[in-house]
């Protein structure tokens, strides 16, 4: 049998190929590339499809978190030195959206069960510094956002999603992007909702938030010419807000194929040296990535390897061990090592085949 891609991008977009190519027809020969009607569009349809009443398309996820905090800061909710509490076992996005605004981040270690921020954890991280929590959506599974939010109620904190990882994840009927103040998205080319090429959103029901991140996004200003703040260049293209916009259609069935494929592997792949996922809700988690851990996790991507079956490691080295944040390389944080150390990604995508899952499968077995 071939290969076992890890993430086949071309045939995923090829499966949309005829639509995307009128939407790039379309683009092209409206001759209006930036802040348009595209635009517009995606972010009705996204905002519709998160439950939310605002979203603000930007270049990237990264943007997206940034953005947010600056836009709280010009409002005068947070400021400079604050505390923001996240995930340990996060990537190094999360953590940089808070250092890039002059706030600190304040490490917090996952539940090890389901890799999400740990809620029982917090409230002792919560200092007087302390202005916002930053639950990030790892794998496609919403955090315990019922008591985080109870926490954040408690000591009066601003919640910024990061749900890079969480298109269209459930909890208790609110979806991804609608349970905090804000959320921020990612459409690099492979995530669950991918666009072909840098993209991101923000989503947030507060008006006032919307009015200063559109602002923010366009140099600081609403009207050409017109600057009210000192802003950036963090603009959702026409073309890629497109190409979402067919792409976000199709979204719902892509994420029942990882599900169906999850399905298989947590009933199917039995081996007492691998540990499968743990879910809380099982129809509202998406599958971004399919993780499992185990102690023997170098050879077992080895084997693997040679079985023609490509993994990846989600993520080798945990932000506060990364060089970029020395002050911080001093931490121990031994729920967040030992998942670093052991964690590896299985292909999962809504066009594997059903041979593919199995050869997955049999080799996982196997080892």
């Amino acid at each position: 049998m071939n290969k076992v891609d890890f993430l086949d991008l071309k045939n995923i977009n090829l499966a949309h190929e005829k639509e995307l190519k009128d939407a790039f027809e379309r683009v092209l020969h409206s001759g209006w590339y930036i802040m348009g009607q595209e635009l517009a569009q995606f972010e009705e349809n996204f905002a519709e499809y998160c439950g939310a009443k605002h979203c603000i398309g930007v270049a990237n996820g990264l943007d997206a978190l940034i953005l947010v905090i600056r836009a709280w800061k010009e409002m005068g909710k947070i400021k400079e030195g604050d505390e923001v509490i996240v995930p340990a076992n996060t990537y190094i996005a999360s953590v940089l959206a808070i250092t890039e605004n002059n706030l600190k981040p304040v490490f917090v270690e996952p539940d090890i069960n389901t890799y999400n921020l740990d809620p029982k954890k917090i409230e002792d991280a919560i200092t007087s510094k302390t202005s916002v929590i930053l639950p990030v959506h790892l794998y496609g599974q919403i955090c315990n956002m019922s008591e985080i939010k109870k926490i954040a109620d408690k000591y009066g904190l601003l919640i910024l999603e990061d749900s890079a990882q969480s298109h269209g994840a459930l909890l208790e009927g609110v979806k991804s992007g609608a349970w905090g103040d804000a959320s921020g998205f990612s459409f690099y080319p492979g995530k669950n909702l991918g666009a072909i090429g840098d993209a991101g959103a923000i989503t947030t029901n507060d008006q006032e938030l919307d009015k200063v991140l559109r602002a923010l996004r366009n140099y600081g200003s609403h009207k050409k010419y017109h600057n009210i703040t000192c802003g950036v260049n963090s603009r959702l293209d026409e073309l890629q807000a497109a190409l979402l916009n067919v792409k976000l259609k199709y979204l719902d069935a892509d994420t029942q194929a990882r599900k169906d494929i999850a399905e298989r592997y947590i009933n199917e792949i039995r081996n007492s040296k691998i540990i499968l996922p743990q879910v809380n809700d099982v129809d509202g988690h998406v599958w971004h990535l399919f993780v499992v851990r185990s102690q023997e996790r170098d050879g077992l991507q080895r084997y693997l390897q040679e079985q023609n079956i490509q993994t990846l490691i989600h993520y080798p080295i945990p932000p506060h061990k990364q060089e970029a944040y020395k002050e911080y390389n001093s931490l121990t944080l031994p729920i967040t090592e030992m998942i670093h150390s052991q964690v590896l990604s299985l292909p999962i995508s809504p066009i594997m085949t059903f041979e593919q899952v199995k050869k997955v499968i049999d080799a996982m077995n196997a080892f």
